[in-house]
């Protein structure tokens, strides 16, 4: 049966929800994901030459994995408005193409000035990504196909850097760290033009709204309409936010200081390193997927959208931030970097499944510009952990000692960030919350006219 899916700045366009070309932009966009994450990937594989050739001390390392994230935040907010004015499909090719730009300065001998500068710009262009793709995403599939579909989306998160990870490890050790954004660089040109050849048979205007739908106080969908800042004062707001804070405290240290760590730390060699800094990403794509297939079936047996979304992203947090805590206090061998593994491997299932969540209660056309506001949330853990561990590594004994005392704890954050965030986020109750909200709206709007 077609059901009709409107996107803020398209058209509406009918199709199945489960529809070759919904899942074909799936596809896409996770490859979008997986570009998205192997550009911050070859900083970290690349922090050995990079630090060597550049004389770069720790902390001026842990400075430039966190100068990413110092527009981070405003480009997701800033962008993510801007881009409420035209075509979604359009927005995500021009953030590939301001990637790319952003990637050349460093592609052939440069400055730590340079450098630090193209990283700052291109975080800012990487800003608006995520709340893009999952905006796009729930707009083309039902509440209990989101979480599922989204999980698709955000695998590229483990997807890109799983792959990254042994083919830059090789090209940088047979060239040296720029040929690897030689390569990043080639791939996201090959991507944008099959996009733009792809999304030219979708719509690139935004819709014309009727002057019916102007006045309605609910959209064609039966979504609640209030004013933006009511939703920014949910609880249920700021439990994704701590959800999200959590899990990138875990993302920003995996692509900037997980293979150093594993280098200086527990001693394994940068040839072997290439090899084991896949492996969360291998097993974090599985615990993705599997946990958004498990929200899902929640949803269908059952079970509240709190249970099936918040709990369940809280309890696999908590698990995480218990897993670093441990790993720092055991000696090197085979259990340690089995929890290692397991810590590392939980970071992006907030942006999944917790995003869905809030999708239960979101208003179709505000989900884009609410995502982005988590997304500024969530990017201070990446502008602040990277440096601060730099820190806490280069003021510490010997650098094995540095990194047990850092992930110690950022293992307490997530534990804290993660239970709170839980208990906050209660998409049921936002949504009754809202429509109390649209109820009075239009009782003001009535007695207006």
């Amino acid at each position: 049966m077609a059901i009709t899916t409107t996107l803020r700045g398209s058209v509406t366009q009918s199709s199945t929800p489960t529809s070759r070309r919904n899942w074909g932009i799936v596809l896409m966009l996770l490859i979008f994901s997986m570009l998205n994450f192997a550009d911050k990937a070859a900083i970290g594989l690349a922090s050995k030459p990079i630090r060597e050739t550049m004389d770069l001390s720790a902390s001026q390392y842990g400075l430039l994995s966190s100068a990413f994230f110092w527009l981070f935040a405003i480009g997701a907010v800033v962008l993510t408005a801007v881009f409420r004015k035209i075509s979604y499909n359009w927005a995500v090719g021009i953030l590939m193409m301001t990637w790319v730009l952003t990637m050349l300065p460093l592609t052939t001998q440069t400055t730590f000035g340079v450098l630090l500068a193209s990283r700052v710009a291109l975080g800012f262009f990487e800003g608006p990504a995520h709340a893009l793709c999952q905006s796009i995403v729930h707009g083309l599939f039902p509440a209990e196909k989101r979480a599922a579909a989204g999980a698709v989306v955000t695998a590229g998160t483990s997807l890109g850097p799983l792959i990254a990870a042994p083919v830059l490890t090789w090209i940088i050790l047979t060239w040296d760290w720029h040929a690897s954004f030689i390569f990043l660089v080639g791939v996201s040109v090959v991507w944008t033009v099959v996009w733009f050849f792809y999304a030219d048979r979708l719509p690139f205007k935004k819709r014309i709204e009727t002057a019916e739908e102007k006045e309605a106080t609910v959209d064609p969908n039966g979504d609640i309409i209030v004013p933006f800042y009511r939703l920014l004062m949910l609880p249920s707001f700021w439990g994704l936010a701590l959800l999200s804070f959590a899990g990138y405290l875990i993302t920003s240290l995996k692509v900037t200081w997980l293979p150093a760590f594993m280098n200086e730390g527990l001693g394994y060699s940068m040839e072997t390193v290439g090899m084991l800094a896949a492996i969360p990403y291998v097993s974090a794509m599985a615990i993705l997927l599997g946990t958004g297939a498990l929200s899902g079936w929640m949803l269908k047996r059952g079970f509240s959208s709190r249970v099936a979304r918040s709990f369940l992203t809280a309890a696999c947090l908590l698990f995480a931030g218990v897993c670093m805590i441990t790993f720092t206090q055991l000696p090197a061998g085979p259990l340690q970097l089995l929890l290692v593994v397991a810590a590392f491997s939980i970071n992006s299932i907030a942006f999944a499944i917790g995003f869905a969540g809030a999708s239960d209660f979101l208003p179709a056309h505000q989900r884009a510009a609410f995502f982005g506001c988590i997304i500024a949330a969530y990017s201070v853990a990446g502008m602040v952990a990277p440096y601060a561990l730099g820190l806490i590594v280069e003021s510490a004994a010997t650098p094995a000692e540095g990194y047990a005392n850092g992930f110690f704890i950022v293992g307490i954050v997530i534990c804290i960030f993660g239970v709170a965030g839980g208990v906050m986020l209660n998409p049921a109750r936002a949504r009754i919350r809202l429509l109390e909200l649209t109820e009075i709206h239009a009782r003001r709007k009535q007695a207006a006219r």
